[in-house]
């Protein structure tokens, strides 16, 4: 029986199997059709069919599992501000909350009208100002 590196207690057979996971989430998704439309405002966005749908799952071992069109690049938009936030919050913790709130906003996502109402302090990292300061948080880091 192989052991999974460096965890002697636990055995690779007692591991999920991944790919038929990503296999299964894989045929139910492309088995829907696809609901709304694609942002036509944003132009790396508005070129891209709906039906694109891929997933690729790397394991802290070294293993890779996909399915789809994983292999295909595209736009990652605003779900960089989640790995950004991520990010400051492994390397400085709760530190971040004096610059940026958790709060919502209530306006669209690049508003600036709420950050005048606040003097200059975003409501969240999941806005555009919000998110400029997580970056500049980041890179004084």
């Amino acid at each position: 029986m192989q052991l999974l590196r460096g965890r002697p207690d636990i055995s690779l057979a007692a591991m999920p199997d991944y790919q038929a996971i990503l296999e299964k989430i894989h045929k139910e998704v492309i088995s829907r059709r696809p609901d709304g439309q694609v942002a036509s405002y944003i132009p790396g966005l508005a070129k891209i069919s709906p039906e694109k749908f891929g997933m690729c799952l790397h394991s802290a071992d070294g293993e890779s599992f996909s399915v789809g069109d994983s292999a295909e690049a595209f736009s990652i938009q605003s779900i960089t501000k989640v790995l950004l936030i991520s990010m400051v919050l492994s390397a400085a913790g709760r530190k971040i909350w004096r610059r940026v709130g958790v709060e919502p906003s209530g306006d669209p996502f690049n508003s600036l009208i709420q950050l005048e109402h606040e003097r200059g302090i975003p409501r969240n990292p999941f806005i555009n100002s919000g998110a400029l300061v997580v970056c500049d948080f980041l890179m004084s880091l």
